[in-house]
């Protein structure tokens, strides 16, 4: 038996997120899914508390972008940023 149970990430913003091509490559459309081309993607994210916070991808991780109303919500799985 396989176990998938893994940590999840979430951050809400009320900013608009770019995501670079030369970092990121969207893979779905609905939902929008954006996966990281390179090794060491820093993503800055300032969430409803004004908090900056900084997430670092390893290639290939992803990360979904959801807009609900007034804001946009950002989750991601654990396993796939750089651990330090």
């Amino acid at each position: 038996m396989v176990n998938s149970s893994y940590n999840m990430g979430l951050i809400h913003t009320t900013h608009y997120l770019d995501f670079p091509s030369d970092s990121w490559k969207q893979t779905s459309v609905n939902p929008t899914i954006f996966e990281a081309i390179i090794q060491n993607t820093v993503l800055v994210i300032r969430d409803i508390s004004h908090r900056e916070q900084e997430l670092v991808f390893k290639k290939g991780g992803k990360i979904k972008y959801m807009r609900t109303v007034g804001k946009y919500r950002l989750t991601w799985n654990d396993e796939d940023l750089v651990t330090n």
